[in-house]
């Protein structure tokens, strides 16, 4: 294993083998880095990222993953940490529209950080009166209070058991938060109209779920998409991973392996009883050592085929998951302007088509569809005189239900993504321009990233499974085992993931080099937690009084 090349020597010097360099990998191996422990990464692709890599063909750049960059802040604070300033690494365009958004009636609104423009669009769908105003205010208002106080209780508090969330200090936040509420119900409350209440809900895909099952705090998206911008790392996405690498290679010292795939966790019985982790063992045979294991492959998938086989894992893969994709990467043989950046197609049976994604597990008979042009902010994306495009058709994850026609489903998925074009831009013969094609599915995402399922944002973020209720960043039956990425603490989306680094730098660190403890990010008291725990009363009383009022709200 690369010994660290950091001169700060803080740490204790232990070796770490990180299981794959998407973004969480790559921002927990330069964290650790800096603190100087001993990081190597095992990636099984030949490139970086995961999900959030890159496709090129024929002078066509396409963003595999995340396209959106939402909440700048959680990006900087991780290149402050590094010691870096992220203007010094990343070139960042601000998108004049957050999206075109069309509906099925050849309508459509445009959404921005102007405020003004927003609401005069607004007017000609929910009237030009002064209650149309005051109710798009108090939603702003609404959805800021959602933002700051998810990003001070899920982004940046660490949960290690349920008394961690029922401090008393955080009980009048949680019961503003419409936890047990939805997405869909509380737009209902400030929109009247259905063509706003689907511009204002649909932002819960971005989370893989269905606005009518989304907790309401969710709402948060919206606010960060109007408040703070939708934002493009010149050169694509991939570019904020690339330079998590080049810092925590060059600066400290972390080496990166890729093709190669890593076939299992090695474990052994450790002095307590408890089962340990001692490294992995590649796909060649290969045996690596290390004193600490932390794996960004998705958790469900590691559970359940590079762990010893436990009744925690199986019961991992009944959870609930987000949904799949099938998305499409198109290089266009010429520019064509009715597309701006960032487009959003929402079907006319709007509830149906989240019905059928998750609860049918099926491409929907009328599929929302999201359509990305990086070109039109960065020309690099594109040869001259093109475009590239990807469009992103929602679909279920792989059940036995979804069967096993997925060639089928792809070409309907394509049909129907045409058929809609055409219709509401008016664009004839769309399907002449398309001079390239490559395509993934939910079979594909399973092959390429070990997705279980092929679903692609991890498990859901239903009530049950956020906070302490979603998969610990630190295993509970493998000493010496930690994850990092969407399906553990805190949760999906580029942004959380990289508070998730930060969450687990600080877990780590306690567990191994409580000296480096400055400022915690878990406000957590061990003396303060057992005291709760000695108060039986105070354990029977706030559970029940939590339930009561979510229940009322």
């Amino acid at each position: 294993m690369n010994g660290n090349n950091n001169s700060n020597g803080l740490g204790s010097g232990k070796s770490v083998i990180v299981i794959g360099a998407g973004v969480g990998g790559s921002a927990i191996a330069a964290r650790l880095g800096r603190l100087g422990y001993k990081v190597s990464v095992y990636e099984k692709n030949d490139f970086c990222g995961g999900r959030c890599s890159l496709i090129h063909s024929n002078g066509h750049r396409w963003d595999q993953g995340p396209s959106l960059y939402l909440m700048p802040k959680m990006f900087e604070d991780t290149f402050n940490d590094l010691d870096e300033s992220i203007s010094d690494h990343l070139e960042l365009i601000k998108c004049p529209i957050n999206y075109r958004v069309h509906f099925h009636d050849g309508k459509s609104i445009e959404l921005s950080t102007d405020i003004q423009s927003v609401y005069r669009q607004l007017e000609t769908f929910e009237g030009a009166n002064e209650s149309t105003l005051l109710r798009f205010l108090d939603f702003l208002k609404e959805s800021h209070v959602h933002y700051e106080r998810s990003v001070k209780m899920a982004l940046k508090t660490r949960y290690d058991s349920f008394w961690d969330l029922i401090r008393v200090k955080y009980l009048p936040e949680l019961f503003s938060m419409h936890l047990y509420s939805t997405v869909y119900r509380r737009a209902t409350k400030y929109f009247k109209t259905d063509h706003m209440i689907k511009a204002f809900t649909f932002q819960s895909m971005y989370m893989g779920m269905s606005p009518y099952d989304s907790p309401g705090p969710y709402s948060l998206l919206q606010y960060t998409e109007i408040a703070e911008g939708i934002w493009y790392p010149k050169g694509g996405f991939n570019k904020v991973v690339q330079k998590l690498i080049e810092i925590g290679t060059n600066k400290y010292g972390v080496k990166f392996n890729y093709s190669k795939p890593v076939d299992k966790i090695n474990v052994v019985k450790g002095e307590n009883g408890k089962q340990k982790v001692t490294g992995i063992t590649l796909a060649n045979g290969d045996v690596v050592n290390a004193d600490l294991v932390i794996c960004n492959a998705d958790l469900v998938f590691a559970y359940n085929h590079l762990l010893p086989k436990t009744s925690y894992g199986t019961k991992l893969g009944y959870k609930d998951h987000t949904s799949s994709s099938i998305s499409f990467y198109w290089g266009l043989n010429q520019i064509l302007d009715q597309f701006t950046a960032h487009n959003v197609f929402l079907a006319q049976n709007y509830k149906a088509s989240f019905d059928e994604i998750f609860k049918g597990h099926t491409l929907p008979t009328q599929a929302s569809f999201y359509v990305n042009v990086p070109s039109r902010l960065d020309r690099s994306a594109a040869p001259e005189g093109k475009d590239t495009m990807v469009i992103l058709v929602p679909t279920g994850c792989m059940t036995n239900e979804t069967g096993a026609d997925f060639d089928g489903l792809v070409a309907r998925a394509r049909a129907q993504v045409i058929e809609t074009i055409e219709k509401q831009l008016k664009i004839k013969n769309f399907a002449s321009y398309i001079e390239t094609e490559i395509v993934n599915d939910p079979r594909t995402w399973k092959e390429k990233f070990n997705l279980w399922n092929g679903s692609i944002l991890g498990l859901s973020h239903s009530i049950p499974q956020v906070l302490c209720f979603r998969p610990d960043m630190k295993s509970p039956i493998f000493d010496n085992l930690y994850f990092v990425g969407a399906s553990t603490q805190p949760g999906t989306g580029v942004p959380i993931v990289l508070c998730g680094a930060k969450l687990l730098q600080d877990k780590i660190v306690q567990d191994n080099d409580p000296h480096l403890i400055v400022n915690t990010t878990n406000q957590s008291n061990c003396k303060q937690s057992a005291n709760c725990q000695s108060n039986v009363w105070f354990n029977i009383c706030i559970p029940v009084l939590l339930l009561l009022i979510f229940y009322y709200f």
